[in-house]
C-alpha cells in the first residue's frame, strides 16, 4: 500500500476537518476522495485489501475511507454484511458512513431489508444512519414500501447525524414517492427539526416542481 503521507495536502485537510467535526483534525491527512477510491481498487487488485480491513482501528480518517471503499466492492453478500457489521463499530463520522455503498446489495434486497431493520433498531448513531441510507439508496424505487416511511419516521434520536439522514431520506422520498411521502409531512409525523429540514432539502431540489415547493413551504413548522 502506498504511503498515504506522501499525498498529504494541508489545505484540503483543514477544509475536510470543517466538514467532519466529529473527527480529530490530527487524524486527517488531506487526500482527495477519488485518489482514495483508486487506492482501494488497487489494493483489491493486488490482494492487499483483506489484510488491511482486518487492521482495526485505523489511525487515519483516510484509512477509514479506503476501508469503506473496499467493502463497497466486495462480491460476496454474506462476507460484505459481516465486514460492515464489524466496521460500523469504528465509524465515527458521516462521510465514512455514507461512502459505503456495496454494489452486491442490489442482488440481495429481500435479505438486506432484515439487516436494515437491525441497524435502524440499534442504539449506535452510524448503524442507524447507515440503515436509513440503505433504504434511501435501494428502496425508494421499484422496491419501495409505504411501511418504510413509517419505519424511518418512527426513529427518535437526539443525534444530529441521524436526524440529518432522516431528513435526507424524506426529502428524497418527496422526489421519488411524493404521493406517499407528502402524507408524512402533512400529518407532521416527524420531529420539528426533521420536518423542517426535509422541507428545506426538498425545496433545494431541482427535481421537485415549483408548485410542490410552494406547498411544502406552507407546511413548515414555526
Amino acid at each position: 500500500m502506498i504511503d498515504l503521507m506522501t499525498l498529504k495536502d494541508d489545505k484540503l485537510r483543514d477544509f475536510q476537518a470543517k466538514l467532519i467535526p466529529t473527527v480529530d483534525i490530527n487524524t486527517i491527512i488531506g487526500i482527495k476522495t477519488d485518489v482514495l477510491r483508486k487506492i482501494a481498487k488497487d489494493m483489491i487488485k493486488n490482494n492487499e485489501a483483506e489484510a488491511f480491513i482486518k487492521k482495526l482501528p485505523h489511525q487515519y480518517f483516510e484509512e477509514n475511507q479506503i476501508h469503506a471503499f473496499i467493502l463497497s466492492e466486495l462480491k460476496d453478500y454474506n462476507k460484505c454484511i459481516e465486514e460492515i457489521d464489524i466496521f460500523l463499530d469504528y465509524v465515527d463520522n458521516w462521510a465514512t458512513c455514507d461512502q459505503m455503498s456495496p454494489k452486491i446489495f442490489k442482488k440481495h434486497l429481500e435479505e438486506l431489508r432484515i439487516k436494515i431493520l437491525e441497524w435502524i433498531n440499534s442504539n449506535q448513531t452510524y448503524r442507524i444512519r447507515f440503515g436509513v441510507s440503505m433504504l434511501l439508496e435501494f428502496y425508494l424505487g421499484e422496491y419501495f414500501k409505504e411501511s418504510d416511511l413509517e419505519l424511518v419516521g418512527n426513529i427518535k434520536s437526539e443525534e444530529y447525524y441521524v436526524n440529518m439522514m432522516i431528513a435526507w431520506y424524506f426529502s428524497t422520498a418527496l422526489v421519488k414517492q411524493y404521493d406517499y411521502a407528502i402524507k408524512v409531512i402533512e400529518d407532521k409525523l416527524l420531529s420539528k427539526f426533521c420536518h423542517n429540514k426535509t422541507i428545506q432539502k426538498a425545496i433545494e431540489s431541482y427535481r421537485i416542481s415549483d408548485e410542490k415547493k410552494a406547498y411544502l413551504r406552507s407546511l413548515k413548522i414555526k
